[in-house]
């Protein structure tokens, strides 16, 4: 199940994810904190990425300016 689809709209899910990266953490940290399973965080991590809605580095994921701006709108 993609968190973002054709026309650039984030699900629920996505929005999950996104707001649990609002400070540096880990894909392991994102699916204890929302709940969901590590292999849906990682699939959806790598939509974000490409969308750069998030930033990693070594591991650790934040969100970035663009990213913020799409939920904050999208709230």
């Amino acid at each position: 199940m993609p968190c973002i689809d054709a026309s650039g709209q984030v699900s629920e899910s996505g929005k999950k994810i996104l707001a649990a990266m609002a400070n540096p953490v880990t894909l392991e940290e994102v699916a204890q904190q929302t709940g969901l399973p590590l292999y849906q965080v990682r699939s959806a991590a790598r939509e974000i990425l490409q969308a750069k809605l998030v930033e990693e580095k070594n591991g650790v994921y934040t969100v970035t300016a663009a990213g913020r701006s799409l939920l904050e709108a999208q709230s």
